[in-house]
């Protein structure tokens, strides 16, 4: 079971909703070639608000996904695409099905 966790939310700025959406979609191809990452999900919670989910079976998957190719594209696109400040959630988890 994964163990680790992250969680970043997005809000679009006006105008980025579409930008915003394939940027998740190259994320998740981005997460494909990620062996420690367990899970990557880019979701929409309404309109011009984002998220991202990953969860990792251990500190060091974590780790490797905050160095590796979508952080860094995160933070370089981050202010074009974002109104928010990004910040980055360590989540630790306890249950899962």
């Amino acid at each position: 079971m994964a163990k680790q966790a992250l969680w970043v939310m997005l809000k679009a700025k006006p105008g980025k909703e579409q930008e915003i959406e394939v940027f998740l979609n190259q994320g998740a191809s981005l997460a494909n070639d990620e062996p420690e990452t367990v899970t990557w999900y880019g979701v929409k919670l309404g309109p011009g608000m984002y998220g991202v989910f990953d969860t990792f079976n251990d500190e060091a998957g974590r780790d490797a996904h905050l160095t590796g190719e979508i952080a860094k594209a995160l933070m370089a696109k981050a202010p074009d695409l974002f109104s928010n400040e990004i910040k980055i959630e360590r989540m630790e988890i306890l249950a899962s099905k």
